[in-house]
């Protein structure tokens, strides 16, 4: 077997990625003409240029992108056996990437459940906006939202949610609320982040004129759901982040047909070769059951 300069390959993978020399060299924790180098090296072992060059730096070739696609397709291979190697006579560890706040607010409530039913896997969370990248092999499945449109990795749809006003038993009792217009007048809870927000609502429900003023305003849903448990206004938030307070009975969908937004969906997406994983493979299935109950 005569395999190509591995570090030129990994420079190849790394420029590919980041789209730039000077990046990987940093990430590679190399000079620049080392990379250089390295990408020269592998061009001349497989006889043809990978690289266009420019002023403006280097980018793919039709050749080159046609390598890569192939290279990373080994790369992650070799990431996973030495997954295999680690967690062959150890403890599994599960690295899970979520937005704060489905972490904070479905998934952390459900983990005790997972851990008592697989207590060999221990569980690391990394949450954060935007979507992880697989290709470094720090993670191994993203919970993501939007569009599914990932090419080359495994999709599965969790959930859809929607957004719907919300409100505390206790305050439900004080307020005259029949129709959408009667919530213009009420002490309004506004979510700067929120896909869906008042005027928006309003609009959907015939409401022409929106209130311009909120009683409070937050910028994470935990803090708008937790104002409305303690009946400071009402809320307009995901059914699914409210869940565990709409279970509990601390909070009240406002009307009784809902009158909410459909807005996208959570997805689990991971490389296809993360399934065939132990751990990955039971904590879809537990996830799966979670969010279909």
């Amino acid at each position: 077997m005569h395999l190509p300069p591995i570090k030129g390959v990994l420079a190849l993978d790394v420029i590919a990625r980041l789209g730039s020399v000077s990046k990987a060299a940093e990430e590679l924790n190399l000079t620049v003409s080392a990379v250089s180098h390295q990408i020269a090296n592998l061009e001349e072992f497989v006889g043809c240029k990978l690289f266009e060059r420019s002023p403006r730096g280097l980018s793919l070739t039709s050749v080159g992108v046609r390598f890569h696609q192939d290279v990373s397709g080994a790369l992650d291979l070799i990431a996973s056996a030495a997954q295999h190697a680690q967690s062959a006579d150890a403890v599994e560890v599960l690295r899970i990437h979520i937005t704060p706040t489905l972490a904070s607010l479905w998934l952390m409530p459900r983990l005790p459940a997972f851990r008592a039913l697989h207590p060999d896997i221990r569980v690391e969370l990394s949450a954060s906006p935007g979507e992880s990248d697989f290709t470094r092999a720090d993670v191994d499945l993203d919970i993501r939202y939007g569009v599914a449109n990932w090419p080359n990795l495994h999709v599965e749809t969790l959930f859809t949610e929607q957004v719907i006003p919300m409100i505390s038993p206790a305050l439900r009792k004080k307020l005259q609320i029949a129709t959408p217009a009667d919530l213009a007048g009420q002490d309004l809870i506004f979510s700067t982040v929120n896909l869906v927000q008042w005027p928006r609502w309003f609009a959907a429900n015939g409401v022409p004129a929106a209130p311009t003023r909120y009683a409070l305003s937050f910028d994470r849903a935990y803090m708008v759901i937790d104002a409305a448990i303690q009946g400071l206004g009402i809320a307009l938030d995901s059914n699914r982040m409210a869940e565990p307070a709409l279970r509990r009975g601390d909070l009240i969908p406002v009307f009784p047909d809902l009158k909410g937004i459909e807005v996208q969906a959570h997805h689990l997406v991971f490389p296809h070769q993360h399934g065939q994983w132990s751990r990955v493979a039971r904590f879809v299935d537990w996830v799966r059951t979670e969010a279909r109950a």
